[in-house]
């Protein structure tokens, strides 16, 4: 007698795959439920499940902490590149943001209890502040 064969879906394993990085990331990470809560359900979601624009950057700051706050220190590496992406920072203008958040870590990550939300608040101050970044601001 043979045992019966199980056919697998093909996309089980990109979430188990998913869970499992959620899974980790949340142990390294601050809890990003604190940025993805909300009184409101699906607020920050769109209709097709995807992420609204507006939120991408705080969960990605969420998710990825720890590798932002070491490439910010060093103004380079992807995770860096990645935000300026999702900031909508021109690719010619990406050293001038690198500068600029390597310049003003300290205010970036004022304590060592700094988190992925005052993060994303302080930057976008930052950027505010910054004759060359404001511009492109008030263009979005």
């Amino acid at each position: 007698m043979t045992a019966p064969t199980r056919t697998m879906q093909p996309w089980l394993p990109i979430i188990a795959l998913s869970f499992s990085l959620i899974a980790c990331t949340s142990k390294m990470t601050p809890n990003p439920t604190d940025t993805t809560s909300s009184t409101t359900p699906g607020a920050h979601f769109t209709q097709d499940g995807l992420l609204k624009a507006d939120h991408k950057v705080q969960a990605f700051a969420s998710l990825n902490f720890e590798n932002l706050k070491d490439e910010m220190a060093q103004g380079r590496g992807e995770y860096l590149a990645s935000l300026e992406t999702l900031l909508g920072v021109p690719e010619d203008r990406h050293d001038a943001f690198a500068a600029l958040v390597r310049e003003h870590y300290p205010v970036l990550f004022a304590s060592n209890r700094t988190t992925p939300n005052e993060l994303v608040s302080a930057l976008n101050q930052e950027r505010s502040a910054d004759p060359i970044f404001s511009k492109a601001l008030a263009g979005n």
